[in-house]
């Protein structure tokens, strides 16, 4: 467990298995959605299907990544909920915890 914790201890990471809950995007969707480089995806989801959280489909020249299990995204989902009542002292991490699950429920 603490391996595949250590899998998904990049805020890039998480954002990209959140970004991939609901099908497939492509490295140039995951950049724009992430403003990074393009390498810099590239390489997080190199660790991601090493470690076979995503799986890869190419179609031409373009390759599509999805979730190996999809409840992934909700279960990190519901990490936040315990973020959220560990940090009430905390009104910034509060609101970056709002925002995103506002975010990533849409």
């Amino acid at each position: 467990m603490a391996t595949f914790l250590g899998i998904l201890a990049h805020p890039h990471r998480i954002r990209i298995v959140e970004e991939l809950r609901d099908g497939e995007l492509d490295v140039n969707g995951l950049q724009a959605i992430l403003e990074v480089s393009h390498s810099r995806v590239s390489q997080h989801l190199s660790v991601l299907r090493a470690h076979r959280v995503v799986v890869e489909r190419r179609d031409g020249r373009r390759v599509f990544y999805r979730l190996v299990a999809p409840a992934l995204s909700k279960w990190l989902l519901e990490g936040f909920s315990f973020l959220e009542v560990e940090a009430t002292a905390q009104a910034e991490v509060r609101e970056a915890v709002r925002k995103t699950l506002e975010l990533w429920q849409s």
